[in-house]
């Protein structure tokens, strides 16, 4: 709590636009090598020992001028470039130095610079290593000196006399002890931790147990034979010794000499001679023994008893969780993600305590929005009074602990602690919407503030936050459900929630027994208060933010289990080993055949997507090579692996020979919707490759940059490995929900019967289809088959005259199969089938079919009576449809190998009791007798509830399950005691799922013979594009936690499949991205489908960077930290889309896209304004970030980079590619082109965007949508706008023209912003449109006048800019993760 009542640390300042041109570092660079300046003066290096002495050494190396010069390119294009050994001095190689150190600071590639020139890297890495060797030139080298000053200067600021530099190293090394022992408990903890020294491999419990005992007893039989002095120690029992107070008790009396004796007969010293005294001290001695044989305290029993909830104390602590304002210098005692890993035990602590620390600082930022809107004040009486309001948390009415279980056996805290709590929800209907839907498992916070502050005080965001709200007390808590009037909770289900009267709402909630045990023994023991008589605010999070405290008790749960990982994958998620290993084309089950199934299209399109292989075709009829096709693939390893016997190698001829046999899949019916559906797109070779990859067992890893079809390739290996495998079950993981359901819904379109679909979590309302996917979802489907398909067993019967009733229930239906249907069918084989070598009549294939009256509803004629083995394929393809019915109600054939899973609770509970055998007379197979209930639709007629069906569903009767990360990891425990199972997992976005997160959906299954069943892992994703989203800068640069594994597996070199053409945006626009990817080219309908040719309407161009000035002399804002606005722009994006809605553009197809959050809510109140209520020209398809936006795309975009003082967060190239990407046809971005075209990172882009004109260059006479061809001039007059005013002011006069001219109605619209300076007339290129220009100004000016006589009249009421709406507080964030609000919602 010291931390939370000192002033909050101040964040580095970027310099403006304005002092980076006052710089004497900018008149150098403009002079020597600034990127944009054409003629340079040649290398100079007394510029390089100025700048070092006068600008970097003077300053004391201030991140400010470090910044300014890295920011102009100094190192790319003066200093690197011209170094070599002859130039190279001190001043030289610290300029290097503290230019790579600012890119690490910034987060930014430091390396790229030295790939271009890396002859001379050696002797300049050389020459850094002999300079830090050398100790008398320390002060050149240390540059953190004058860092230590300002800290100095900060915390004193009255100080006015000079510092003494020995006080500023002594205050240094002061701060580095306080580090170096926190870092010091973590290498204690290293050197005691799991793992046997010799082979590394990870070591249980019971395993580190049995080594402290066997260190413990040899030193008690050393101590016994040797040593008279420690006899008691010998004679004791292990328990009584092993304690660090006992062992130090016991060995401190004695001497050094006995000390050094007792350590070399244990080996740990080298004996002393004879007569010579030790040279070692006595703590050391000491030191060295108890170390040795102390007690390990268990880090598994510490986890076990750790609250997962953050209290106060932890979440003020900014010793434990960083501030926000990280500046990337110095050292912290963090945890890091690296490249490698000791042990998965290891893998997992590292995670759970970053983790942990992460929702930590979130829930500090949740609680100081939430808290400080509802403006807690001390009241007249003493008590508490709130004077404000917030969405996400409630004045608590009641709170009372209504069960404390007891202890489970071996523990001293309650199984159970449960509470209730009221809070009255006397707010609007769709906050008190959300507060009665929180559903079961959602993390709540319990807070007590008792505020000293008086009723009406302001509250102050640059104020320490817990001494102005008072906060006392913070505990986590989980909602079971809320309660309904006879006080039981309502429990979650199908069926619809009871509405309640009046506004009071009753909570039952789980209290974290570990926390409750902590506060009731601090209570009983130190008189403290109850806290939990203390609550008055209960505070909810968003959904999606809120899933903490699951994942860590999932991780902990693991931590307690032997997690079992494939062994080809165990040593690749360490980061050892072969990272090739796990790759197809080494693992020694290989498939040699392979069935693609619709993936091809034809012959042709098989042979081109195997370059260099050639194709043999098993059958020469060229009119039966068609789809679908198998293919035997040349086997490079494992145990197929060709080998020779007299040790020749292999024919390299064979070795690149494919053999394709076609085949046609059986004929299903007579009926249109028994075809099979078939793919439709035409795959590309690496696709074919990809795909290819994920039908083979091992690890395959699919980059995917934007617009090459990820989501395809990932839907046609399900669809494959559904068909190639029918036994197996394939897991989908993603990161969203949306990218889930865009998944599924492109899966319910390929040949896969829905039955074997399922969708777990809380997103299938969202699939655009009229079909449920949810769980009982999927058993109302299933019960609903059931009674059409013994509706079709009951039309079967009549149209075989059986009397009776066959189709009550499958039971029935199964008898009437067996020995009505298959009678009647085996009579008719037995008449038609070829007898002696003689094909029978063609029209006795039709006579003599028993089903003619069931399929009259087919169309007809259902046999063509061509040929025999024609009509015999129809006729068998009705058996088999009719078969399939019986099949799906309840008949299962099975050989005498199949098993019954007398593990799985579903299967011995349901399956055995019932269970018996009957052989069925006339066929070699066995029969289930009706009785058993282990097929299909059968199961569910046995079993009663919904909540029995959908644990079956799940766990038997599904083929292919989809569900997110988020809860995968909320749901293991129930799903792995519910003995789920699944041979294949497939993750989409693998590149945005935290590392923890996508390694927890591999352990969602118990080991079989304690072995994992996983066979494959299919990870799709690309690394190029946004990483996770991690709001705290220090656990974001520092530790890493943003690299996802799939970025992991990528460093350490796992083999990937780039995916290398893209079908989603114009040739042109791709350019501006694919710079970032190996060899990213255009797939062919980019260049000839009509709507990629055609011009954008309006627009002389298809994408432009637009230059954005000051607007009334300000640029970007910041209201809130990092909550960044820029008026100018955002006028100016609405502006344009305005304009483009007038031309005919449908508003749909249009997105406004920017790169802050607090920009975001400044467009959308701007569309507000503006036009949102307008039906001529309404709302945009969303108003987003970018970081919102990734994974989606639109036709347009119109993008807003805001900054203009620092490039900002946008310097992240990956953040770059994913704006530069979402467009299909047209991109127009609105920024300070000054600021960003210097930025060395953003080159690649910019220098593309830079060659065009940087003002919009429109055709307003040019509707949507026009014939004009891309890139071809326009024949309508051009207008360049130069400023918003100027465009705002256009839109204005074009939509009062068009108002005037349709006379159909009129609309208010507001009119556009002025600035305090005349725009200046609109300009064009040539003569001629420039005179047609001053006409339509003359317009211009004849429809103001119309519109003042308007205003004369009272019909439009004007606005000025600076009368926007004042925003909401709100806390805003460097990125787009804090924001959950539905796009297209109205900012209320």
């Amino acid at each position: 709590m010291a931390a939370a009542s000192s002033a909050p640390p101040k964040k580095i300042v970027a310099p403006t636009v304005s002092q980076i041109n006052a710089e004497y570092v900018t008149q150098l660079a403009n002079k020597y090598w600034a990127p944009h300046v054409k003629k340079t003066l040649s290398f100079d290096l007394k510029v390089i020992e100025d700048v070092y002495t006068k600008e970097i050494v003077r300053s004391k190396f201030a991140i400010r001028k470090i910044m300014l010069l890295e920011f102009s390119q100094y190192l790319e294009n003066y200093l690197w470039m011209n170094y070599s050994p002859e130039v190279s001095s001190k001043a030289y190689l610290m300029s290097i130095c503290c230019m790579v150190n600012e890119k690490f600071r910034e987060n930014v590639p430091a390396w790229e610079t030295f790939k271009k020139k890396p002859e001379h890297f050696p002797f300049f890495f050389k020459c850094i290593l002999e300079a830090s060797l050398v100790e008398n030139e320390r002060s050149g080298f240390d540059q953190r000196s004058g860092a230590a000053a300002h800290f100095l200067t900060d915390v004193d600021g009255s100080t006015t006399c000079p510092i003494s530099m020995d006080k500023v190293h002594y205050c240094e090394r002061f701060i580095e002890l306080m580090l170096d022992l926190e870092l010091l408990d973590m290498l204690k903890f290293y050197t005691g931790f799991e793992i046997n020294d010799q082979t590394g491999n990870a070591l249980t419990e019971n395993e580190m147990t049995t080594i402290h005992y066997d260190r413990i007893t040899s030193l008690q039989r050393a101590a016994f034979a040797h040593f008279p002095e420690l006899y008691d120690f010998a004679l004791s029992n292990v328990a009584a010794v092993d304690t660090r107070d006992a062992l130090v008790k016991l060995f401190g009396p004695l001497s050094s000499n006995v000390l050094h004796q007792v350590a070399s007969y244990l080996c740990l010293l080298p004996p002393l001679a004879e007569g010579e005294d030790t040279t070692h001290e006595k703590e050391f001695l000491l030191e060295l023994l108890v170390s040795r044989h102390e007690r390990r305290i268990s880090q598994i029993q510490q986890l076990n008893q750790m609250p997962l909830y953050p209290t106060e104390k932890i979440i003020w602590d900014e010793n434990i969780v960083p501030t926000e304002y990280y500046s990337g210098e110095g050292c912290l005692a963090l945890p890091k993600l690296n490249l490698q890993f000791l042990t998965l035990h290891d893998y997992l602590l590292r995670n759970f305590n970053l983790f942990r620390l992460e929702s930590t600082y979130e829930i500090r930022q949740d609680i100081e929005d939430s808290v400080s809107r509802m403006k807690p004040w001390l009241s007249e009486y003493g008590g508490v009074v709130f004077g404000g309001w917030a969405r996400m948390a409630q004045p608590i009415v009641s709170f009372t602990v209504v069960e404390v279980a007891k202890p489970n056996i071996g523990e001293n805290w309650p199984m159970r602690v449960r509470a209730d709590v009221t809070i009255n929800l006397n707010v609007r209907d769709n906050i008190k919407d959300e507060w009665e839907g929180l559903r079961k498992h959602d993390v709540c916070f319990l807070i007590t503030v008792r505020p000293m502050q008086p009723y009406g005080t302001k509250f102050d965001r640059r104020q320490p936050f817990v001494e102005q709200t008072g906060l006392v007390y913070v505990r986590g808590c989980e909602i079971q459900g809320m309660l309904d009037e006879k006080g039981r909770v309502i429990e979650e289900g199908p069926e619809p929630k009871p509405r309640l009267k009046g506004d009071c709402r009753t909570y039952r909630v789980f209290l974290d027994p570990n926390q409750y045990q902590q506060d009731m023994t601090n209570t009983i023991q130190n008189g403290a208060e109850d806290v939990y008589e203390t609550f008055n605010i209960i505070m909810r999070r968003k959904p999606k933010e809120n899933n903490f405290k699951a994942l860590l008790e999932t991780i902990r749960n693991l931590m307690n289990t032997d997690c079992v990982v494939p062994d080809w994958l165990h040593d690749i998620i360490l980061g050892y080993g072969d990272p090739s290993s796990a790759h197809y084309s080494k693992m020694p089950n290989q498939i040699a055949t392979l069935d693609f199934n619709d993936t091809f299209l034809s012959i042709d399109h098989l042979k081109a997507s195997f370059p260099g292989y050639n194709v043999k075709v098993t059958v020469d009829n060229p009119i039966l090579h068609v789809p679908p096709f198998r293919i035997t693939f040349p086997m490079k390893g494992g145990k197929g692996m060709k080998r020779k016997e007299d040790g020749n190698e292999e024919n390299p001829e064979e070795a690149k020979t494919l053999i394709v046999e076609p085949h046609v899949i059986p004929n299903r019916g007579p009926y249109p919707y028994n075809q099979p559906k078939r793919n439709t797109i035409q795959f590309t070779h690496t696709q074919i490759e990809a795909i290819r990859a994920g039908m083979q067992p091992g690890l395959t890893m699919v980059v995917g940059p934007p617009g090459t079809g990820k989501t395809d390739v990932a839907v046609q290996i399900i669809s494959n490995l559904y068909h190639n495998f029918p036994e197996q079950r394939t897991l989908i993981v993603t990161h969203s929900n949306q990218a889930l359901n865009q998944l599924f819904e492109k899966i319910m379109a390929l040949d896969i019967d829905e039955r074997h679909l399922l969708r777990l979590g809380h997103g299938e309302e969202e699939l655009e289809t009229e079909k449920d996917f949810s769980r009982y979802g999927r058993v109302n489907y299933v019960l609903a088959r059931r009674l059409e398909l013994l509706r079709e067993v009951g039309r079967l019967q009549e149209s075989l005259g059986v009397p009776g009733d066959v189709s009550y229930t499958c039971e029935t239906a199964g008898h009437f199969f067996l020995y009505q249907v298959m009678s009647r069918w085996e009579e008719y084989i037995s008449k038609v089938k070829v007898k002696g070598g003689k094909l029978p009549d063609v029209a006795d294939v039709s006579s003599f079919f028993p089903f003619h009256q069931y399929f009259a509803n087919a169309p007809q004629p259902v046999f063509k009576g061509k040929s025999y083995e024609e009509d015999m394929e129809i006729a068998e393809g009705c058996f088999r449809h009719i078969k399939k019915i019986f099949t799906q109600l309840e008949v299962r054939h099975v050989t005498v190998k199949d098993k019954v899973d007398l593990a799985n609770p579903i299967e011995k509970f349901y399956v055995v009791p019932k269970f018996s055998f009957a052989q069925h007379p006339r066929r070699n197979v066995y029969l289930y007798t009706a009785s058993l209930a282990c097929k299909e639709f059968r199961a569910f007629e046995l079993l009663r509830s919904g909540l029995d069906r959908s644990k079956y569903l799940l766990v038997k009767e599904a083929k292919i399950i989809a569900m997110t990360c988020t809860h995968a990891a909320l749901k293991r425990r129930d799903l792995v005691e519910l003995g789920f199972k699944y041979d294949n997992i497939l993750m989409e976005e693998s590149a945005q799922i935290l590392e923890i997160e996508t390694f927890i959906p591999l352990l969602l299954q118990n080991p079989q013979d304690g072995f994992s069943r996983l066979k494959r892992w299919i990870m799709i994703g690309d690394h190029h594009q946004l990483p996770p989203v991690i709001k705290n800068m220090a656990f974001q640069k520092y530790s890493n936690m943003e690299q996802s594994l799939f970025t992991r597996f990528v460093r350490v070199g796992v083999p990937t499949v780039d995916l290398d053409a893209q079908g989603r945006a114009r040739a042109s626009l791709c350019n501006l991205y694919n710079w970032r990817y190996k060899n990213l080219g255009n797939l062919p309908h980019v260049q000839l489908l009509p709507e990629f040719r055609t011009a954008n309407a309006g627009f002389l161009y298809d994408f432009q960077l637009i230059n954005v000035e000051d607007f009334n002399g300000v640029g970007e804002s910041e209201p809130n930290p990092y909550f960044y606005q820029n008026l100018g722009e955002a006028e100016y994006v609405v502006a344009v889309f305005m304009y483009m809605c007038l031309l005919g553009y449908p508003a749909d197809r249009i997105s406004i896209l920017t790169t802050y959050n607090g920009q975001k809510h400044l467009i959308r109140d701007v569309i507000n304004q503006r036009c949102g209520n307008n039906p001529l020209i309404g709302r945009p398809n969303k108003v987003t970030t970018v970081d919102r936006f990734q994974g989606q795309q639109n036709d347009y975009i119109l993008l807003s980079l805001v900054r203009t003082k620092a490039v900002g967060h946008l310097r992240d190239v990956r953040r770059l590619v994913v704006a530069m990407s979402r467009a299909r046809l047209g991109l127009y971005i609105f920024a300070r082109v000054s600021l960003f075209q210097n930025c060395f990172e953003l080159t690649p882009a910019f220098s593309q965007l830079t060659a065009r004109p940087l003002h919009l260059h429109i055709v307003p006479t040019e509707c949507f949508p026009t014939a004009r061809q891309n890139g071809e001039r326009p024949s309508h007059q051009i207008h360049v706008i130069k400023n918003m005013p100027q465009m705002a002011n256009f839109v204005y006069n074009m939509y009062m023209h068009m108002i005037q001219s349709t006379r159909h109605h009129q609309q208010h619209l507001l009119p556009p912003p002025a600035m305090i300076e005349e725009p200046e007339t609109t300009q064009t290129e040539e003569a001629e449109v420039e005179g047609e220009g001053q006409g339509l100004q003359k317009g211009a000016e004849e429809e103001n006048t119309v519109m003042e006589d308007i205003l004369k009249e009272g019909e439009f009421n004007m606005v000025e800019v600076n009368e926007h709406r004042k925003m909401p507080e709100h806390p805003g964030r460097d990125s787009d993760s804090g924001d959950s609000e539905p796009e297209n919602e109205t900012e209320k």
